[in-house]
């Protein structure tokens, strides 16, 4: 079949069907099916084998980690080794993590495969014979009945009662009502009743079906094909991958232009080398990876005790960040199951009468056991003793109504439940209160308007009639004269306390989006249920009319999404992502796993299929976003712990590197030497590994917050010449008021830089005025412990192999005031840019 045609084979006419895949009735003949099993090599659902190395290799494309790999050499370079080999652990230890991390979760196709190795029912050459799914081909024939798992995409040339579970492809709770029909070629994947699908599998009946796509062209293999593909760039590797880019930027021209300028100015090749690569190596923020890992596995810890399983570390940074969930209703926002609301009577009163026969209809009908009935029998149970089942009419498609002949001490009545249409359209008469029975007539627009009204407040609403018969059997055609007694009213409920929590994930900046594949007037009713009071709806029909312009400025204005297909559900997504917002999705189907897979964090569920906890990145324990909002907090703390860190040291590097490339380019001697720049960055690094356990401030996690280079870049330059401007204070101080040599240059300036970059940690960590901020107890003791080195080292031994000279205490205090000025200077600095634009604060 053409690639048109195999896609809209619920459409044609079966016959025309049967005649294209050269197949009849009776099936393929063996050898046929052969020939095409021969054909069809190489399109089966087989997944292309990832290979480890090829994932290990992708853990070196971010520019941070090649920026360090480069500060790493370029340590060995200056001698020393020390620092070379922590950048390098560090380095091995975060790959080797995120690598065991994408290979564990490199198994979620074969998962998906697995649900569906079983064997299939099919007629070859006239005759049933069992067969391994993955030899049936296009133009089999295949036998359906209770149990069966369906072997491919197919179209229904038989079907008595049939019902097929379609939830995990379509999301339906309700399952699938199957009949014979030609639909058209538009016609969504929830409303194709004439066809059947891979991976879902029959409730009760029969039917025989043509089966047109197997393998990677079914809907399931759609599902297969794009887990295999990488996922879409999320938000916060986006954002690492550009921060990286502004270093190594950054870097490269500080370097250039300093080594320019000493070559410039004849100063010797090998020290004016060594001085710029030191520059460089200064620059790069060593410890982010480290700060990364050990911040997200900390922030992993804390929210498994909130019950909520972080399979990928960096989902946490993602988690923080969203700002669009998208989720369907059934089992998030309700309690995901068919629940009997009322029963009522046709003047829509509440009536234990009507709900009395409906019991009876229910608990003595011998058809599968649906959840209709289960409902009703739930609900409330009665009495029937005395009571017995004379017969029955089942279920079909036709009537869409379903009867039972009830005797009572002789006396017999037919309950008869269904479709409203289908059940007035056999009523003559309607029962009203005080057991008066008038002509139906009049009563027709009241009875339909009650219908329209629960309709619209998002309940499935069926009929109930009943007729006195002396008879011993009934059929079809009895259902006629007879009397319209009441409404039976299903609905599936919203989750105790949901608009509560509803409205906590918009207090936090979340906005809620509904997918589902229920038709739009449920759907709006839910979305009004939950607290969305006037929702804009999309449908999947006309989804399919936009194209990727119209929907991209559409999709952020829409509420609900609904009579949407499986593929429609990464498409939202991937649009979402298109208009800059970080997605989170919610799903537990099979249908949801390559949505799963485009979202920036793909949310699941404990209780969910194995091919949608594989695809995603978070596993709620249990089904209930009261559980994702805790969750949503302790992302927030671990994102802005890691920002704390980016901002400490691109500020603090920036700055110092700034200053130390100005001076060497006016003092007779280097500012510092290479090794005691790299001695700062060490001492400075130990207190900065402690943001891993520190406090956060309420106010940082109210909204989400996201990673954005001019911010970053902004944010650079304003605390980075800030810190400058004290650093050629400092300069000034040391050579004007010391009249220090080269050595007492190097030790005051040390000591200076030192804490000023201690300084710059406590007061960056947080908006507000530093000493109202609570610091942890780790951070608090790393940097009093680093300030007390700091000022130690040189009264030590071995202050002469260092490069140091102990400098008297009116120098001290003279950097301790400097330093208490510079202080002053960065709180102002801070004031004055929190006051600007916020975006990625």
């Amino acid at each position: 079949m053409t690639d048109e045609s195999a896609m809209a084979f619920w459409s044609p006419p079966a016959d025309e069907l049967l005649q294209h895949l050269n197949s009849s009735s009776n099936g393929l003949s063996t050898v046929a099916a052969e020939q095409k099993r021969i054909e069809m090599r190489g399109k089966d659902l087989k997944r292309q084998p990832t290979s480890p190395w090829s994932i290990l290799a992708a853990q070196f494309k971010s520019p941070i980690i090649l920026l360090l790999f480069g500060s790493a050499v370029l340590s060995y370079v200056l001698q020393d080794h020390t620092n070379a080999t922590i950048i390098l652990v560090i380095l091995v230890a975060s790959t080797l993590l995120s690598f065991f991390q994408e290979w564990s979760a490199a198994n979620a196709v074969e998962k998906l495969l697995a649900v569906i190795q079983t064997e299939a029912t099919v007629l070859r050459g006239g005759q049933p014979c069992q067969v391994p799914v993955n030899a049936v081909v296009p133009g089999d024939v295949i036998l359906l009945s209770a149990g069966n798992v369906i072997p491919g995409d197919g179209r229904l040339l038989e079907s008595r009662d049939l019902y097929v579970n379609e939830a995990a492809l379509t999301g339906e709770s309700f399952p699938a009502e199957k009949s014979l029909a030609d639909l058209d070629p538009h016609c969504p994947l929830s409303h194709r009743i004439n066809s059947v699908f891979l991976g879902t599998h029959v409730i009760s009946g029969k039917g025989t079906a043509l089966i047109v796509e197997t393998g990677a062209g079914t809907e399931f293999g759609k599902v297969s094909a794009r887990l295999q593909q990488r996922p879409p760039e999320s938000g916060f590797e986006r954002g690492l991958r550009d921060f990286g880019n502004l270093l190594i930027t950054v870097t490269f021209c500080i370097v250039v232009v300093v080594f320019s300028v000493k070559i410039a100015t004849h100063q010797p090749l090998v020290d004016a080398l060594l001085f710029s690569l030191a520059l460089a190596v200064g620059m790069t923020p060593q410890l982010l990876p480290a700060i990364t890992s050990v911040v997200m596995a900390t922030g992993a810890k804390t929210m498994a005790r909130e019950k909520v399983i972080v399979k990928q570390l960096i989902a946490i940074e993602n988690f923080g960040s969203m700002t669009v969930l998208c989720s369907d209703k059934t089992g998030t926002l309700t309690e995901g199951e068919v629940r009997l609301h009322a029963a009522h009577d046709a003047n829509g009163e509440p009536s234990d009468s009507v709900l009395r026969l409906a019991y009876f209809n229910s608990v003595f009908q011998a058809g599968f056991n649906n959840p209709i009935d289960r409902a009703i029998r739930d609900h409330q149970t009665f009495d029937t003793a005395g009571f017995e089942c004379v017969d029955e009419i089942p279920y079909d498609f036709a009537r869409k109504r379903l009867s039972v002949l009830v005797s009572e001490n002789g006396q017999r009545l037919m309950i008869t439940k269904g479709m409203f249409e289908q059940i007035l359209a056999c009523c003559t008469s309607v029962a009203l209160p005080d057991q008066v029975v008038e002509h139906l007539a009049p009563h027709v627009e009241s009875l339909r308007r009650h219908f329209l009204d629960l309709s619209n407040q998002g309940y499935r609403v069926l009929g109930l009639a009943s007729r006195s018969m002396a008879v011993e059997r009934i059929a079809k055609s009895d259902e006629r004269d007879m009397t319209f007694v009441g409404f039976l009213i299903f609905a599936d409920p919203p989750k105790t306390g949901i608009a509560e929590t509803l409205r906590q994930l918009r207090g936090l900046g979340i906005s809620l989006k509904i997918i589902t594949g229920d038709n739009r007037v449920v759907a709006a009713a839910v979305g009004r249920q939950v607290g969305i009071d006037h929702p804009d709806v999309l449908t999947g029909s006309e989804l399919r009319t936009l194209n990727d312009d119209a929907l991209r400025h559409r999709v952020n204005h829409v509420d609900l999404f609904a009579e949407i297909e499986p593929n429609q559900k990464e498409q939202i997504i991937l649009a979402l992502k298109r208009t800059g917002q970080v997605v989170g999705f919610m799903g537990d189907g099979i249908n949801d796993a390559s949505a799963l897979h485009a979202a920036d964090v793909g949310i699941s569920v404990a209780s969910a299929v194995d091919v949608a906890r594989e695809a995603a990145q978070v596993v709620l324990l249990e089904h209930d976003l009261s559980v994702l909002i805790r969750g949503v907090r302790e992302g927030r703390k671990t994102f802005a712990n890691t920002l704390k860190y980016v901002f400490v040291a691109i500020s603090g590097n920036f700055g110092y590197m700034f200053s130390l490339a100005v001076a060497s380019l006016f003092l007779p001697f280097e500012p510092l030497l290479p090794g005691q720049i790299l001695l700062i960055n060490l001492l400075a690094d130990i207190p900065a590994m402690a943001l891993a356990t520190d406090s956060v401030d309420p106010e940082l996690i109210d909204r989400p917050r996201r990673w954005d280079v001019s911010t970053v870049t902004r944010f650079m330059l304003t605390f980075g010449l800030t810190s400058s401007t004290f650093d050629f204070l400092t300069f000034g101080a040391v050579l004007y008021l010391f009249h220090a040599d080269e050595t007492l240059f190097h030790t005051l300036w040390f000591i200076e830089s030192l804490l000023t970059g201690l300084l710059i940690l406590l007061i960056v960590r947080t908006q507000r005025p530093f000493f109202r901020s609570q610091t942890s107890v780790w951070l608090a003791l790393a940097t009093g412990g680093a300030a007390i080195v700091a000022v130690s080292l040189p009264y030590l031994p071995l202050h002469q192999e260092l490069g140091f000279t102990p400098p008297t205490w009116t120098m001290i205090l003279t950097v301790f005031a400097i330093s208490g000025l510079y202080a002053l200077g960065m709180e102002t600095a801070k004031g004055f840019f929190y006051r600007g634009p916020r975006t990625a604060r």
